[in-house]
């Protein structure tokens, strides 16, 4: 598995925003009580795999991995075109996504 070096990223520079989603236990108590009642199926996803999926808005590059850099193009850096884990925005451009 691949992943990027979050903890290189500078906020202002690298990214602006980050998010991190957090469902409260009541919430769940309560939303797992009214499927009870009202004899409701409820379904669970893993959003894990998600983010490796989710197109990047703007433009980041990372540096190529040690070992697979080809002679001579060593100082060279690869665009990325969708996420990897790791990077910091992620998350909050997931969320907005899902919400559009």
């Amino acid at each position: 598995m691949l992943v990027a070096k979050g903890f290189r990223q500078k906020e202002g520079i690298n990214y602006f925003d980050i998010y991190a989603l957090v469902a409260r236990i009541t919430f769940i108590i309560i939303l797992l009580a009214l499927s009870s009642v009202y004899n409701l199926y409820v379904h669970q996803i893993d959003v894990k795999t998600t983010f490796l999926n989710e197109e990047l808005d703007e433009e980041v590059y990372m540096e190529q991995l040690e070992g697979f850099a080809l002679l001579g193009n060593e100082h060279k850096v690869c665009k990325l075109i969708k996420s990897l884990y790791g990077l910091k925005q992620i998350p909050k451009q997931w969320h907005e996504n899902l919400i559009l």
